[in-house]
């Protein structure tokens, strides 16, 4: 909240005082949306999550204002069209590119329907100047939780530290939910956990070398939780419950790492099966790593060109492409001729009703029909609180704390996308305002309605080849990493770091696979149903997979399996065989 609040105000403040108001609403936009990317983690992670979207922004405003200037109204159409294709698909990599695609369609309908008085090119080093008031923020202000105790004075890595903290913590949860109806959703917080400090931990670096002693200590406490991972699946996976000194251990190596200090004694767990014993061996590894902290392995399979490329191109992209080109296109289609027609209000920018729609298509946001409620309900409610707000609070002042105020409520209002909205229509049109524009919060209003209908109609269209093409490649990926570390562990190699690594892919791809089959599921029926029944493969994944986990730690302690393990594998391979024909004619439906 502190940085949203000295993001945008200030830099509105900056660009009056020296008489280009115009390149300080720019500014203060691009660090709007930088706020929106700022999430929790790790500050090397936050150059990665907000610095990419922030240079996909800048290249897109560039495009947009030169073929803004340059082209008709067709041939502009035709051009955000194929931009909003490409965008589309890179979406479909993952979070940061998608991130990067949103802002490449924003700043692309920004830069066609907001020209700014001036050379065109000035527009985008306004635009990364924003951005990167913002990352520099949240990389020299300490957060909150860093400013008490002895963490005073060291700062840098409290991302990372409560990222590795929180797994230690997943894990003593995890432990003492095993033998109950909670093992399975605490099982899951340990994956969310483990890829959350995975992130925090893996992002970009100068040096390929990790150059200090307290990084490579948060290196070593991270991999030593992950075979107390492993252990703590096991268990839950044999249903029966644990002493409760056994989720001790993890709970006070949590509190090691929160408050940067040495581990400790610790409690030994019963040594009485397989799993206990691998736990306990696992808190004596973690003893050790805690006091020495040499590794710096994350165990994180690299994803390479050739693999993004899949993603882009495959059917998942090509299906996420499609949608946003045409709803991009047509919005912006739609917004030319209302614009040229003068139907478009006293404004004479039309960028609102594009950059609205791609918001609304994005599918990682959330199902199709809820966003598109939660938006146009927000945006009423943000262009009537403006509405109010403008009619009593003086000019400029009162626009740029009004500015500022909204700027800090980005972060809070994140968690519901109604409540964003709101705050981001109250924020944008203050700084149109600002910047020399007439209020328009009716005219602000039917565009985002129309944009809604836009959308809607769009993303229910019958598009070419079959429909939930994304769904469908996240259960692929899922079951593709769940047969190579299922593999690995039967070959009985001794390569744990292998093993770890093949055993965090296959926890996160089924995560991401879940992920999009809650959103799927969310939708209406007639676009949840081409996503019937693959919820099941996708349970029987995980099923597998834990299992896997549990032969895993079996086979470390004893070197051969017991018939129940063999029989679950063999049980839940027939499952997998049997259902995988079901999501095919589900999606070809």
């Amino acid at each position: 909240m502190v940085r949203g609040a000295l993001a945008g105000g200030p830099l509105l403040v900056a660009a009056m005082v020296a008489g280009r108001t115009s390149l300080g609403v720019v500014a203060a936009i691009a660090a709007m949306l930088a706020g929106i990317n700022d999430r929790p983690g790790s500050r090397r992670t936050s150059v990665r999550r907000i610095g990419v979207p922030a240079l996909a922004g800048a290249a897109g405003l560039l495009a947009g204002t030169y073929a803004g200037l340059h082209l008709g109204a067709v041939a502009l159409t035709l051009v955000l069209t194929a931009l909003g294709l490409v965008a589309g698909g890179v979406s479909a990599v993952g979070p940061v590119a998608s991130a990067a695609g949103t802002q490449v369609l924003v700043g692309g309908a920004l830069g066609a329907g907001m020209p700014l008085p001036g050379p065109g090119w000035q527009s985008v080093p306004a635009f990364l100047a924003g951005a990167g008031w913002l990352l520099l923020l949240r990389l020299v202000l300490p957060t909150p939780a860093s400013l008490a105790g002895d963490l005073r004075l060291d700062f840098r890595f409290d991302g990372e530290r409560a990222a590795v903290a929180g797994v230690y913590e997943a894990v003593a949860a995890l432990l003492d939910a095993a033998g109950t109806g909670d093992a399975v959703a605490r099982r899951a917080a340990l994956t969310a956990a483990l890829d959350h400090a995975q992130d925090a931990l893996a992002g970009p670096r100068l040096r390929r070398r990790v150059p200090t002693a307290a990084e490579r200590r948060l290196r070593a406490q991270y991999a030593a939780a992950l075979p107390l991972g492993e252990a703590a699946t096991a268990l839950a996976w044999a249903e029966q419950a644990v002493p409760a000194r056994a989720a001790e251990g993890p709970r006070r190596l949590a509190a090691a790492v929160r408050g940067n200090r040495p581990a400790g004694p610790l409690p030994a767990p019963s040594r009485t099966d397989p799993a206990l014993r691998a736990l306990d061996d696992a808190l004596l590894h973690a003893a050790d790593a805690f006091d020495r902290g040499g590794a710096t392995d994350l165990h994180v399979r690299k994803r390479s060109p050739r693999s993004a490329a899949r993603a882009v191109l495959g059917p998942g992209g090509r299906e996420y492409g499609l949608r946003a080109g045409l709803c991009f296109g047509v919005s912006a289609a739609v917004a030319q001729a209302l614009h040229h027609g003068h139907w478009y209000g006293s404004h004479q920018h039309w960028y609102w009703l594009p950059a609205t729609a791609v918001f609304l298509v994005k599918p990682d946001l959330g199902p199709l029909v809820s966003r598109v409620l939660c938006r146009a309900a927000g945006t009423v409610v943000g262009a009537l609180l403006f509405a109010a707000l403008a009619a009593v609070l003086p000019r400029p002042e009162g626009l740029v704390v009004l500015v500022a105020v909204c700027g800090a409520l980005v972060p809070v209002a994140a968690r519901h996308f109604a409540a964003q909205t709101t705050v981001v229509t109250v924020l944008v049109l203050a700084l149109v305002m600002a910047g020399g524009e007439p209020a328009a919060s009716a005219g602000r209003i039917g565009e985002t309605l129309l944009a809604c209908a836009i959308v809607l109609v769009v993303g229910h269209l019958p598009v070419p080849g079959r429909r939930g093409a994304g769904v469908r490649a996240g259960v692929e990926a899922a079951d593709a990493a769940a047969r190579a570390y299922l593999t690995h562990v039967l070959s009985e190699s001794d390569d744990r770091a292998t093993r770890w690594t093949l055993r965090r892919e296959a926890y996160r791809t089924l995560a991401e696979a879940r992920a999009a089959l809650a959103r799927a599921a969310a939708e209406l029926p007639a676009l949840a149903r081409h996503s019937a029944g693959v919820d099941e493969v996708a349970a029987v994944l995980e099923r597998l997979v834990d299992t896997t986990t549990a032969c895993a730690v079996h086979l470390d302690d004893a070197g051969r399996l017991t018939p129940r393990h063999t029989e679950r594998l063999a049980a839940l391979r027939d499952e997998l065989a049997e259902r995988r024909g079901r999501p095919v004619r589900a999606y070809d439906s």
